[in-house]
């Protein structure tokens, strides 16, 4: 591939490895790789560059089970890897790149790289210390460009061990600057930012039972009772049918708290069957007509009291005496 400098300041090298990848060289995208692994080489070797890398631990990550003492698969890429990059050991092209064999491996030189990994990495790493020593406005500014940089998952649709380790991280990290964040939104009591920020966590773990909870306390404080319930109903279907397990028992506190009624109205729902328990189905009240009195949990144990009719007085008695009366004053 020739590529040719566009005159515009900045890296010659621009990588992308959050969501899909993309790689620029003095700003031309590089589309067509010459070998199937000469990409997974370079990603490999971009994430350790200036490491050493031996020739087994390549092989470990990106021919598993392969015979490394071969050594062809792995001299191919590197030669393809070359050819697509201009990459040679002795003489760099415009790029700056150098893949050098050294050591029974190789190592990667870039001379003016920008990463959205390393930037990443920067910013989450830059905000947390500030959120530790309280310099809050920069935790805001820092964590909050470093989700913005997260485009997607580490290499997405890749699935070797070492990208799944690394976008494993990566989210872990993602994670926990938006926690910092929905902190400090809910601090300042900024609660538009706050569903954002709990949003785009759900975006990145759909699992994440403390972004529920903190939904639900949102909208509990705007008094949008409808809306606690169904991001609790959202939180329980999912766990549900996804992992398998009901909400906690600090989440299903939460909703009673902000929703006295659903502590009565809503039973768990069995993780298996969908079903509430037949325990709690037990307890449920008949259906009652209408006027009657509300089902307390008195009524299982004590039987209903009929009312007791009054007796009608009986006249007769009084009539006859008064009869006899009438006769004797006659």
């Amino acid at each position: 591939m020739t590529t040719a400098a566009d005159g515009t300041a900045g890296p010659a090298v621009r990588v992308r490895f959050l969501g899909d990848f993309e790689l620029t060289v003095n700003g031309a995208p590089v589309q067509r790789w010459r070998a199937g692994k000469a990409r997974g080489l370079f990603q490999y070797l971009v994430v350790h560059r200036g490491q050493m890398l031996t020739r087994d631990r390549l092989y470990a990550s990106l021919w598993p089970g392969a015979d490394a003492a071969a050594g062809s698969s792995l001299k191919v890429a590197a030669h393809a890897l070359r050819r697509v990059l201009d990459a040679h050991p002795d003489r760099p092209g415009d790029s700056g790149i150098q893949l050098v064999y050294r050591d029974f491996g190789y190592v990667l030189h870039i001379t003016g790289l920008w990463s959205d990994l390393d930037r990443f990495q920067e910013l989450v790493h830059t905000g947390l210390r500030a959120a530790a020593t309280g310099d809050a406005p920069l935790a805001r500014t820092r964590l909050g460009a470093a989700i913005g940089l997260y485009g997607g998952e580490f290499l997405r649709g890749e699935s070797a061990d070492w990208v799944v380790e690394q976008r494993e991280y990566l989210r872990a990290l993602a994670l926990r600057a938006l926690g910092v964040l929905r902190a400090d939104a809910e601090a300042r009591e900024d609660f538009v930012e706050l569903i954002e920020i709990c949003k785009r966590t759900l975006e990145i773990d759909r699992h994440h039972e403390e972004t529920y909870r903190a939904l639900m306390t949102a909208h509990g404080r705007r008094g949008e009772l409808a809306c606690v319930r169904r991001w609790y109903e959202l939180c329980a279907r999912r766990m549900r049918d996804e992992l398998g397990v009901a909400p906690g028992h600090e989440t299903q506190r939460l909703l009673a708290t902000l929703i006295p009624a659903a502590a009565r109205t809503s039973a768990p729902v069995s993780a298996v069957t969908g079903a509430p328990p037949a325990t709690v189905r037990a307890l449920r009240p008949a259906a009652r007509r209408t006027g009657t009195p509300a089902w307390s949990p008195d009524a299982r144990t004590t039987a209903p009291v009929r009312p007791v009719r009054r007796a009608r007085p009986d006249n007769r008695a009084a009539a006859a005496l008064a009869r006899a009366a009438d006769q004797a004053t006659a």
